[in-house]
């Protein structure tokens, strides 16, 4: 996502990303990574959960209950257009980009 900025920004879309960690972690995260985007806590899982992007995963050969990986493309209006869950994070902006072209065809 931070590598994909100026995407971001010709496609006229933001970001947001949201995780389980403290903010005092995230604040520390994001200063190291010169994000460009907020981080929100999540740390009672009650977003990610509504979203389907909390639950069981495989990790390390073993089912574990944690964040799966999950990208959505959200309107102003706070529609869900497209969800990916386990999406890798280097296809996180071209699939957004060509969803939100798609939409705006029809």
């Amino acid at each position: 996502m931070r590598d994909a900025r100026h995407d971001l920004e010709r496609a006229s879309l933001g970001a947001v990303g949201i995780s389980p960690d403290a903010p005092a972690e995230l604040k520390v995260f994001k200063s190291g990574q010169s994000l460009g985007f907020p981080l929100l806590s999540d740390p009672n899982h009650k977003v990610a959960s509504d979203y389907g992007a909390w639950g069981e995963k495989s990790f390390c050969g073993k089912t574990v209950t944690g964040i799966i990986r999950s990208s959505f493309l959200i309107d102003a209006q706070g529609k869900v257009i497209q969800a990916w869950y386990g999406i890798r994070p280097e296809d996180t902006i071209p699939r957004a980009i060509d969803a939100l072209e798609g939409a705006r065809s029809r």
